[in-house]
């Protein structure tokens, strides 16, 4: 069973962070992952319990790992917005954080280097209030129809940035997802609930040892 809880209310907006976990768990031992995402985290005209932020707490059950996942997604996030949102979200703990940004900037035709400034910058301020927070950075893509020098920087932006933060990397977000119609709403761009349920196998793959990892070093620390 899920519980549903809106934490906060971010710069005014009607846009809020969805927590959701196990319900009846010893919330002195359940650990929080924060998914600061776009439109792809968000669920873009899916319900959030759709979304592969809320499917990955079904993955995280079945594992007997105790998590709290916030998705604090926002459709047509950018790098900067995300940037702005970010500091009431670190009134709480985070465990590990999932980074997914960047795609709208460069759609928006941003500099890469604008781009990866600000999602450094994100990072550095996550590092900073959870000394102990485990990164996740979900890559991302661009189309071939633009410059191929800049398809080629932005790709590897995301492998740069997990190296310098130590971060574990999902290689490609949408692999398996894009291109494909069945698994795309009709503007061809955003997953489905059968597309999200891809996307939710392709951080697991890479979250799983990370969670299992965290869950083991609180078991250790209280016993």
């Amino acid at each position: 069973m899920k519980t549903c809880v809106l934490v906060c209310s971010i710069l005014g907006s009607t846009l809020c962070a969805q927590s959701t976990g196990a319900a009846g768990h010893d919330s002195s031992r359940m650990k929080t992952i924060l998914v600061l995402g776009d439109s792809l985290s968000d669920g873009f005209r899916l319900s959030r319990s759709e979304a592969y932020p809320a499917l990955l707490v079904d993955r995280l059950r079945r594992a007997r790992l105790d998590f709290a996942v916030i998705n604090a997604s926002q459709s047509g996030g950018t790098s900067d917005g995300g940037l702005q949102r970010l500091p009431p979200l670190l009134k709480r703990k985070i465990d590990i954080f999932i980074l997914e940004l960047g795609i709208n900037d460069a759609f928006r035709g941003a500099a890469v280097g604008e781009i990866r400034d600000n999602l450094q910058a994100i990072l550095d301020q996550v590092k900073t209030s959870n000394p102990n927070v485990r990164f996740v950075i979900a890559g991302m893509q661009v189309p071939n129809y633009a410059a191929d020098d800049y398809v080629s920087e932005f790709s590897n932006m995301y492998a740069e940035l997990a190296a310098k933060n130590r971060a574990a990397l999902v290689p490609a977000l949408l692999a398996g997802v894009s291109g494909d119609p069945s698994l795309n709403l009709p503007d061809g761009v955003h997953p489905n609930a059968a597309g999200q349920k891809v996307l939710a196998e392709n951080v697991w793959r890479i979250l799983e040892p990370i969670a299992r990892e965290t869950s083991a070093g609180l078991a250790a620390r209280v016993r």
